[in-house]
């Protein structure tokens, strides 16, 4: 018997259908009115009328132990990456394990509000106490009902930087950490930054783990970590493991050589992650005029057939002071940023939310078919465009056949002379 039925929901390719879930799969997919939804409770059915359905969205890269801590110690006036790892590394020296947990639940909730119920999150490995590691460690397990969580060792400081933050990596790893993080760009010497990537690759071998490595998260054309990222993985022959997040260097490098990396990139498999947020603010910032957008490579990659994923990175930190936890939010900065702003650009958007991101986190039966996971949103809005515009509610979240988030959208009203109107953004 089915778990959930959804009626007269409106598809991405704008066909009309309904949606039976049972035992946490999708169970069947019929043309609209076809299936009878009173065949489960009232309380588990749910009449779409014409909004917007797709698979759960998929957070690939967020900081949820320094999530919530904007303004704390100080604000970051310069708006630079290293100001923003300067700050944090303050704040990190006064880290609780409960505080942690209640801002990253808090964000997870936030998350999962707007239909997100995979996340992928990086934990600074070089404090040298772990608070935050065994924190999200054991939030994993406490917010399993709403999200799956991923914990990335992430060696924020560098690995090569301190004789203890190796060791550091390591002992996260040991602890249960499910990815292999690095971030060569911020090691002392472009050698050091080599054997960090090839050190992290060692370990997502030897702990048979995948490998999510900052990299090239800067506006230097001379920062050149990605292209052996993608000949280790080309090597090791494990580059469908591994993620490529920011590359921002990508949008400064000499045209030439980004289109080495770019074939690189895709002989490799390696799934590229940007993030809008973080790096439409951070980016930049040495710049006189013009100023740099630094974005990576988007549509050069995805013609290659590079899988480019897109998160939110940050969520009201010492990177990015703004945030509330939306995919949707972070994807309209991008259609700006980017010059993604064509109706033609209103597909490849989606397919990094949905399909792309869930390829980084490592998905299996993701998709709206047949035996596919029963976890999906719906969206106030009747089509991917209008969605993507108002940056629409989620009016109804579940995962694996269960309801985690419902919202019922405000209603305006205009009051004119003649009387009120009410006003429907979505037309």
């Amino acid at each position: 018997m089915p778990s959930w039925i959804i009626t007269d929901a409106t598809i991405v390719d704008g066909s009309s259908i309904d949606i039976a879930i049972e035992d946490g799969r999708i169970s069947r997919l019929e043309a609209a009115g076809s299936i009878d939804p009173t065949a489960v409770p009232e309380s588990q059915r749910y009449d779409a009328g014409g909004r917007l359905v797709t698979p759960s969205l998929t957070e690939p890269h967020i900081h949820l132990d320094a999530t919530l801590t904007a303004g704390q110690p100080e604000w970051n006036d310069s708006g630079t990456l290293a100001e923003g790892i300067r700050i944090w590394g303050d704040r990190k020296e006064t880290l609780d394990a409960d505080d942690v947990k209640a801002r990253a639940e808090r964000a997870v909730e936030w998350l999962a509000a707007h239909g997100v119920t995979r996340v992928r999150t990086h934990a600074d490995t070089t404090e040298e106490s772990l608070t935050g590691v065994r924190a999200l460690l054991e939030l994993r397990e406490e917010v399993a009902d709403i999200v799956d969580l991923q914990v990335v060792a992430f060696p924020q400081d560098g690995i090569f930087t301190d004789p203890t933050h190796e060791d550091l990596l390591r002992e996260a790893l040991e602890m249960g950490a499910d990815v292999v993080g690095a971030i060569p760009h911020n090691e002392h010497t472009r050698e050091d930054g080599v054997d960090s990537v090839q050190l992290a690759m060692d370990l997502a071998e030897s702990y048979g783990r995948p490998a999510d490595l900052h990299i090239d998260e800067t506006d230097d054309p001379g920062s050149r970590f990605t292209e052996v990222l993608a000949s280790e993985a080309i090597k090791r022959d494990i580059g469908e493991r591994v993620t490529a997040s920011h590359t921002t260097a990508m949008h400064s490098y000499p045209n030439s050589y980004a289109a080495k990396v770019t074939a690189l990139l895709a002989e490799s498999g390696i799934d590229v992650v940007t993030n809008p947020p973080d790096n439409a603010v951070l980016q930049g910032r040495y710049d006189d005029y013009p100023r740099r957008r630094g974005h990576t490579r988007i549509d050069e990659l995805r013609e290659a057939g590079v899988t480019v994923g897109l998160g939110h990175d940050s969520v009201m930190d010492p990177w990015y002071h703004y945030g509330r936890g939306d995919p949707l939010d972070a994807a309209f900065i991008l259609v700006h940023y980017a010059h993604m702003n064509g109706r033609g650009d209103v597909e490849p958007i989606w397919d990094m939310l949905t399909a792309a991101n869930a390829s980084v986190f490592g998905v299996d039966d993701y998709g709206l078919s047949v035996g596919a996971d029963g976890s999906l949103v719906v969206y106030d809005a009747p089509d991917p465009f209008n969605a993507l515009r108002t940056r629409a509610p989620r009016t109804l979240v579940l995962k694996e056949g269960r309801e985690i988030s419902r919202t019922e959208p405000a209603s305006t009203h205009v009051v004119r002379d003649e009387g009120d109107r009410s006003v429907d953004f979505q037309r």
